[in-house]
């Protein structure tokens, strides 16, 4: 693959003439044939003219007209299937037909729906004075019905240990959370509510909002609807904090709030189209509409570079081989109730419940998130596994523009879950985005009031219109989808360890054999996709329309086997952890089998201290038993094991099981600090724990060596 990626970046740079573009007032975004009267021109000019016509001005000026509909007056928030996400779909649909698109479609879908209209706290502060306090909300239902009295007590962390003197029934609980580190809000929340509390009020004191004191912070909610949460900015809390001290504890807030989530309602994602000489081959570009806050970065500023690159492709007069889908989505910052993975349903739906024919049809998902911002010197792609090499090759070609990503662009592997483009991955479309997760603005802007257009730039925006709008038009000289499996085989190789293996008494030999056939079957089918490439990319430089219809014609099949391979190795080699992570499925049990083992190694010296502080919080949900009642634990655990697909959505099938260690831990953190304590009950428990991970790597193990002799004979017959 990356020979061939090579020859055609070169192609690309040397300017070689292509059937690619007709003049804008030609264009009529229509199926068509080549004809003599076509104006045929170079690649490099084809580029040019769009480098020419895309407009950061026109992206920027529509991501702003975003923040026209909110549901809060005072805080903004566009969320799942309140009114403002629809007006504002409508909006982007209408907007797609103005600029040029064709087939504009609204497509419907089910979510539960969440309208936050306000949360104003009042209070008398130490020196007695009223403090009026604006709220940041939760997808929670909550309703005081005008301003209501309520009691407000400070509990830590609420952890259990912080709850258990406390008497928070009917009561406001204000707590400090740090989401990034320690837990997600949906575990104090339902502590405080099993303990009858009203709601709890939770103060980011780290790890997100931390761009300043007041800044409110919102996320999904990844629990019940009927334990409320809300969130408080360092600055009230603090004065809060004061006026509790000096009422010693006993003081009455009056609070106003209206939240309301209802299931089964529904929203929609909007899509138009460039339609090309094949309209069934898809090359989608994604972005999410819905936002807390006034959401600049996330997601409006995605939502203008899906619409700039869109306008600057049918500007240009750009009229593609394949058809581009430019496609606006609903509902992915939350849109179903008491789920872990309540995010990315409006993506979900799209590609597995509305539109499941487009897999096998689609070369690309490029999805974006957080785009007008330089979040780091080098900028990252982040992709499946199969497109690494392709993307690195492409990136040497994308124009720098001054200013910003002094260090290029670097390519990352594989995708992980927080944004849409991983529902398009598992659903069998090789998929991409502009990465963010690893920023500062994570640390201190995200889901804040503070992702505005304060920390925009410019520069970067303009950088990442030039890249993806090239890049649809680099997917789009290719013939068969340009996947590369020895990618994401070498990556299943370096994550064994042998030495666990051989604890489990499996060897990792035959695993690791069939692994380095399937990469040597993997190499050959690079070698026929780059000739198919090339001799594609050469009919289309030469205007010969004759000769590269044969050629697109004649690897159709080739290109459907590689999507079925793609969708096969996303089936059987993406797994996830219980903090939502993408793991080889055979990492479920290789991770706890090494913090078992070294656990029990600490307890038979007789050091509890060790295996608490190093090793168990990383079996599996064990985290939380370290925190929180066994029904909190519980109930957390088992909406993962015991759920239905639909609430599961993207995260079904993908968590392979579960250790409960909670009785365990407690024990052995009640026999912490004695001496000559018997531990040999809890040494039992881990002994029967790891020889289940062990049977279960063995039966892992199996299922990966099949998977990998089945993904090489379908690798085969391509060949």
């Amino acid at each position: 693959m990356k020979k061939f990626i090579t020859s055609l970046t070169m192609t690309m740079l040397v300017g070689m003439s292509l059937v690619a573009c007709t003049p804008k007032e030609e264009s009529t975004n229509v199926n068509k044939e080549n004809t003599q009267d076509e104006k045929v021109i170079s690649v490099e000019d084809a580029n040019s003219n769009y480098l020419s016509a895309v407009d950061v001005d026109y992206a920027y000026n529509f991501t702003k007209s975003l923040e026209e509909f909110k549901s809060n007056e005072k805080l903004g928030y566009r969320t799942a299937g309140s009114q403002a996400e629809l007006k504002t779909g409508e909006k982007i649909g209408n907007e797609m037909k103005k600029i040029g698109l064709s087939e504009v479609t609204k497509d419907e879908f089910k979510v539960d729906t969440w309208e936050f209209e306000k949360a104003d706290l009042t209070f008398t502060d130490e020196n007695g004075k009223e403090h009026l306090a604006v709220l940041g909300g939760y997808q929670v239902n909550f309703d005081t019905i005008g301003v209501k009295e309520l009691d407000l007590v400070y509990a830590g962390k609420g952890t259990a240990e912080d709850l258990a003197g406390l008497d928070v029934k009917g009561k406001l609980v204000l707590i400090d959370i740090n989401q990034r580190e320690e837990w997600w809000i949906n575990y104090p929340a339902y502590q405080a509510h099993l303990k009858g509390a009203a709601a709890v009020i939770a103060v980011q004191e780290a790890g997100y909002a931390e761009v300043d004191p007041d800044a409110l912070n919102a996320q999904d909610i990844c629990g019940p609807d009927d334990a409320p949460a809300f969130s408080m900015s360092q600055t009230d809390a603090n004065s809060l904090k004061k006026a509790l001290e000096a009422s010693k504890n006993k003081l009455s807030v009056k609070f106003d709030a209206k939240s309301t989530v209802k299931l089964d309602g529904k929203s929609y994602n909007y899509y138009g189209k460039i339609i090309g000489k094949d309209p069934e081959s898809y090359i989608i570009l994604s972005a999410h509409y819905d936002s807390y806050f006034s959401g600049f970065e996330d997601d409006n500023a995605a939502i203008g570079l899906l619409m700039g690159v869109a306008k600057g492709l049918v500007d240009s007069g750009y009229q593609p081989e394949k058809t581009i889908i430019f496609n606006a989505l609903a509902a992915e910052e939350w849109g179903i109730s008491n789920s872990r993975y309540d995010w990315s349903t409006g993506a979900y739906n799209q590609i597995f419940k509305v539109h499941p024919e487009w897999v096998g049809k689609a070369f690309a998902n490029m999805n974006f998130e957080l785009p007008a911002y330089e979040h780091t010197t080098q900028d990252e792609i982040r992709s499946v596994y199969e497109l690494n090499n392709y993307l690195t090759q492409f990136a040497k070609t994308v124009p720098s523009v001054d200013g910003v990503y002094k260090d290029g662009i670097s390519i990352v592997s594989p995708l992980r879950t927080w944004s849409d483009d991983f529902s398009f991955g598992i659903a069998g479309v090789p998929a991409l985005r502009n990465d963010f997760q690893d920023s500062e603005f994570m640390h201190s802007h995200y889901h804040s009031q503070f992702d505005n257009e304060g920390p925009y730039n410019m520069n970067a925006y303009k950088f990442h219109l030039n890249l993806y709008g090239l890049l649809a038009m680099h997917y789009d000289e290719t013939a068969v989808v340009p996947l590369d499996f020895t990618t994401r085989l070498n990556a299943l190789k370096e994550d064994i360890n042998a030495d666990i293996f051989k604890q489990a008494g499996v060897s990792s030999d035959k695993l690791v054999s069939d692994i380095d056939s399937a990469i040597a079957t993997a190499e050959e089918v690079n070698a026929k996709v780059t000739k198919v490439n090339e001799d594609y990319l050469a009919a289309l430089t030469e205007g010969n329309a004759e000769t590269a219809k044969k050629v697109y014609n004649e690897s159709r099949e080739l290109n459907s086997g590689l999507l079925a391979a793609f969708k096969y190795a996303e089936d059987q080699f993406v797994r996830l952890t219980w903090e939502d992570e993408p793991i080889f499925p055979h990492e479920h049990a290789q991770n706890n089998i090494d913090n078992l083992s070294l656990s029990i190694n600490a307890l038979v010296k007789g050091d509890i201290a060790t295996p608490l502080d190093d090793y168990l919080w990383k079996i599996d949900n064990n985290w939380y038993a370290f925190y929180f009642d066994k029904e909190v634990y519980n109930y957390f655990t088992d909406y993962v094991l015991k759920a239905p697909k639909e609430k599961l959505m993207w995260g079904s099938g993908r968590i392979m099981g579960h250790e409960d260690l909670f009785d365990t831990i407690n024990s052995l953190k009640e026999k912490r600090e004695q001496t000559g304590v018997d531990i040999s009950s809890e040494i039992q428990t881990l002994n029967s724990a790891l020889e289940r991970q062990k049977e279960l790597l063995k039966t892992t193990i199996a299922e990966e060596v099949a998977s990998v002799n089945k993904l090489g004979e379908m690798l085969d017959e391509l060949k």
